[in-house]
């Protein structure tokens, strides 16, 4: 995506910014020099200059404070600068979560409870967005069943990579098993979808 991004602006200036050291080297080395890449987590984003718009996919519920994750964005954007968000929501992997929750229990007691995600509904996220100065915000939920090809691939690293690093070399693979003897296809993502105005 930041790839088409930099297609779309070839006189403007894009900024990546992603949490993971892997992410950012991966980045940095495919983008070259069409991009600015930094390591930043996005609550600690301080800019220069203001930008017009922030774009985000399938990356903010990864956050976990959405109360502080709008007005910093919103510090970021000029006036009438633009958010366009996508990321996962309200209900999203529901029975995938109640799955893992199962396997916790069975296999890793350690991660009962645990959980690296945020899936906010559209009502709470344009309070959110309003609170932080947002105006001709659009908030709505899109359901996305996913049928990965490689289930097992996919599970391990798109939703659990954030569990297996919180456990022990000796139980990572039993609790993916036991994750795996428990899933179903499809995965039930929902997607958030947020657009919005800097007032």
């Amino acid at each position: 995506m930041t790839e088409h991004l930099a297609r779309l602006v070839p006189a403007g200036r894009v900024l990546a910014i992603d949490a993971s050291d892997e992410m950012v080297s991966l980045a940095s080395t495919r983008l070259g020099e069409r991009a600015e890449v930094w390591r930043c987590d996005v609550l600690d984003l301080e800019l220069e200059d203001e930008v017009d718009l922030v774009f985000s996919t399938a990356t903010f519920h990864w956050v976990t404070d959405h109360d502080s994750l709008w007005p910093v964005l919103a510090r970021a954007l000029r006036p009438g600068g633009r958010i366009e968000a996508q990321c996962g929501g309200e209900g999203n992997i529901e029975r995938v979560r109640d799955v893992i929750g199962e396997a916790a229990a069975e296999a890793a007691p350690e991660l009962e409870g645990f959980s690296p995600w945020t899936f906010a509904g559209p009502d709470e996220t344009e309070r959110r967005l309003r609170a932080a100065g947002f105006t001709e915000v659009q908030c709505s939920l899109t359901a996305k069943p996913a049928y990965p090809e490689e289930t097992e691939a996919f599970v391990r690293t798109s939703i659990l990579a954030a569990h297996l690093e919180r456990l022990p070399e000796d139980k990572r693979e039993p609790f993916v098993a036991a994750v795996m003897q428990r899933v179903r296809l499809p995965l039930d993502y929902v997607r958030l979808n947020v657009s919005a105005v800097l007032g």
